[in-house]
Formats: C-alpha cells, structure tokens, sequence
C-alpha cells in the first residue's frame, strides 16, 4: 500500500524557504527583543560605574539561604541587566573606589624614590618627578571626596591628562639618567605607571588599564634608547609580568567589588521583605485569626442570641480592619497632604542625599487657597531644576526661596554654577517638558534666566 504525504510540504517550504533567506518584507519588520547584557561583562567593559545597575533584576534566588554552589550562585549574580537602570546613591559611591589607585602610587613612588636615592641616584629630575607625583595624586584624592557632583566628561579628561604625564614623565627621567642608574630610576615614574593600569582598569574598564599596558612595551623600549642609545626590543618586557599582575589584580577587585555589591542588596531587598511578611503575618494573627477562632468556639444557648454575638464581633472585627487600611491610605495621604513648605524641605532633604546642598529660605506664606494639584506641580518642577543644577551647573550649592508674588506664590531656585546660553541650550535640561509643561497644566508658568558663567535663576509662578 502506498503513503502519501500531505502535499503542504514541498512546495511551501521552498517558499518560505526563499523569503527567509531573501529577508522578506515581513521578516524586517520584526522588532526583535534587544538581548541584554550581563552583569559581569558590563562591569568589566564600564568599570566600577557599572556597579550603579547592580540593583537592576535582582534575582530572588541570588540571597536564598538554601546551600548551593558558589558558581551557580555567581552565575545568578551575573546574570541579565538593564543599563540603562542606575542608583543614584551606587553611582556616587563608586569614585572611592579610585582612591585605593591613588593611595598606592603615593606611597609606591616615595618608595621608589628611596630606593633610587640608595642605589645612588642623584638626578633633580627625579626628584621633580616624584615631587610632582606625589602632588598630583593628592589633588586627586582631594578631588574625589569633595562634595560637587561629577561630570562624566571632566573624569574623562582627568584621566586622559593623568595618563599623558604618565608617559612624558616617564620619558624625562629615562632620558635624565645614564644606563647604569636606568633600572633604579625608573622606578619612580615606573610606579606611577602601574598605578596608571590600576586606576584605567577600575574607572573605565578592562580594556583601557590591557591598552596601557600594551603600551608600557615601546614605551619602556624608547625610554632604554634615550638612556643608554640603544634600541634594545628586551627592555620592552621587563616588567611585563608586573604589569599584568597589577591590571589582573585591579580586575579581581573589580569584580568582587561588583558581585559583593550585588548580593550584599540582594539579601538587604530579601530582607526587608521578609521583615514586612513578618509585619503582617503579626497583624493579622492578632486580628482576623483570633476573631475567626472566637467564631469557631461552640456555643450554648438561644441561636437568636448566639447569632447577635457573632455578628458583633464580625462588626467590631471588620471596623478593626478598616481602621488598619484607613491608616496605611491616611499615612500615604498625609504625605500629600502637608504644605508646600514641608514639601519643599522634604525635597530638599531628598536632593542633598543626591549630592545636591539647597539653603531654603521660606516667608511666612497663606497656603491654604493654593490647591494640592498646583503644590505638587511646584514640587516637582522645583526638583526638577535642582536636579538640572546637579546635573550640568558644575556646583553642590543651590538657594531656594518662597514668597508671595503678584497674587500667587513664586519659587526661585538660583545657583552660582556655570550657566549656559538660552540659545545654544544643550540637550537634557527637561525645561520645556518637565519643568515649563507641568506649570502650565497647573495654570502656572516658569521663567529660566541664564548666562554662561553667571548661573542660572529659574522661577516658578502659581496662581491661588
């Protein structure tokens, strides 16, 4: 007996065959899911700002208690992000991590210097270097734990000119000192150079501290021709193993840094919701489990009585419930609900846990005809002004203040920072959506003055 075959096959398979491969039409306009990338890998190709999305899809099981191999529990950690997701608190505290570079060359190159002036290296210009050095490395420290924002472009720059006096100084010594001494001179700005791998590894990734140290190679072969007048391809790898025993140790601390980050909030997150279960497991053993267990007690009597309790004590129970919810909507509506002065101290405590430092100076205001619509439209454009001062005004400082003004209530927000020219306004500021709009579905308006090098006012205006 002879099979056939549905006759579907063939001929539509080549068909779909073709436009697959053709790339139809159809097959284009098909949005994909961009595939997302690990924590580990963004952590070893950002650096240490990386560790800014670490709160970004936490998996639960990454603080489960149950045993469970460190790699499966590392792979957990290092598992699927999003990047564009960043704590504002993570991202600040991530510039400490710099100063452990810093510190290390400090100490390395008067080492260094010790040691050179042992071996019988008297060359001023050593010294100058280590001199400058030393200051240069303590400007850094010093700039890291001011209390201004960061901009990524100044880190950028910062970094760029750290790494092109690196070279020149190291350049100069060699070029000071005869061969005899090169070794031991070498050192000093040598020492600056491996904590140069370090601070390129931690603050911008992996590859910029391996391109560094791919560069160290030449560089070491020039500097041994200007000492001595011979080209000599050996010098280049002397202290190779050094160099990538440092930039490997920077990429160790690196990632332990970010993997303890993550699981140190992921057991803080488990944590706290076990804490809030616990809560209301007490609340509601004391409440509807103990009334439904009165319920369920036999009882003797009239049923006519007998009922009346237990619908009493329904009453009383579903009035104690009540009250419960009622609390927590009465707790999260007070919060709307005080003035506009207590909001604005709200947010400026809110700001300065941002980084941003703001004097409110308040005058004794009639709030009560300004409607809680047009207080919250206040609030949040005056955050976000405060927040363009952090971003792109170069300063911490920002002076805000309330008054009555032309039948209405007027905030200012100044700041002394570098101000920008209203008709080249960089992109980001958010001023005609975020700050411009809002007022206006209020009823109210905004008026932003600025001027490079002068600061920026920005006022916001209410109707009653």
């Amino acid at each position: 007996m002879t099979r056939r075959w549905p006759s579907c096959g063939g001929g539509q398979r080549r068909t779909a065959s073709r436009n697959f491969r053709a790339g139809s039409a159809d097959s284009r306009d098909v949005n994909f899911p961009p595939r997302r990338a690990g924590f580990l890998m963004t952590l070893l190709r950002r650096g240490a700002p990386a560790m800014a999305t670490a709160t970004s899809d936490l998996d639960d099981r990454i603080a489960d208690p149950a045993p469970v191999s460190a790699l499966r529990r590392m792979r957990r950690m290092t598992g699927a992000i999003d990047p564009t997701v960043q704590d504002n608190l993570l991202l600040r505290a991530t510039r400490y991590v710099a100063m452990v570079p810093l510190l290390y060359r400090i100490v390395a190159v008067l080492g260094a210097l010790a040691a050179a002036f042992a071996e019988g290296v008297r060359s001023p210009v050593v010294v100058v270097v280590a001199v400058l050095c030393v200051v240069l490395n303590v400007a850094g420290l010093r700039w890291l734990v001011r209390s201004a924002p960061f901009r990524s472009g100044d880190v950028l720059w910062l970094l760029v000119l750290d790494v092109v006096f690196t070279l020149v100084a190291y350049l100069v010594v060699a070029a000071s000192v005869p061969a005899s001494l090169f070794d031991a001179a070498i050192q000093v700005p040598g020492k600056e150079l491996l904590g140069g791998m370090a601070l390129l590894t931690l603050a911008l990734g992996v590859q910029y501290g391996g391109a560094l140290l791919v560069l160290s190679i030449p560089l070491r072969m020039v500097a041994w021709w200007l000492s001595s007048g011979v080209f000599n391809v050996k010098q280049g790898f002397t202290d190779l193993g050094t160099m990538l025993g440092v930039v490997l140790t920077a990429t160790g601390a690196l990632v332990l840094l970010g993997l303890g980050t993550r699981l140190a909030l992921a057991y803080g997150i488990r944590h706290g919701r076990l804490a809030e279960q616990a809560r209301q497991h007490r609340a509601l053993h004391d409440s509807v489990l103990q009334t439904l267990e009165i319920l369920a007690l036999p009882r003797q009597g009239d049923p006519a009585r007998q009922l009346a309790e237990l619908r009493g004590i329904a009453r009383a129970e579903a009035l104690e419930v009540r009250q419960v919810i009622e609390s927590a909507q009465r707790e999260s509506a007070e919060e709307a609900a005080r003035p506009l002065g207590e909001k604005l101290t709200a947010l400026a405590a809110e700001m300065a846990r941002e980084g941003l430092r703001a004097q409110l100076v308040m005058a004794e205001l009639d709030e009560a005809t300004l409607s809680e619509v047009r207080q919250l439209a206040i609030r949040d454009a005056a955050r976000e002004a405060m927040r363009n001062t952090l971003k792109h005004a170069g300063t911490d400082q920002v002076v805000v203040r309330v008054a009555e003004q032309a039948g209405g209530i007027a905030v200012v927000i100044r700041d002394h920072g570098t101000g920008f020219d209203e008709a080249h306004r960089p992109a980001g500021f958010g001023i005609s959506e975020s700050i411009t709009a809002r007022l206006a579905e209020a009823g109210g308006r905004a008026l932003v003055e600025s001027s490079p090098g002068s600061g920026t006012r920005v006022t916001l205006w209410m109707p009653r």
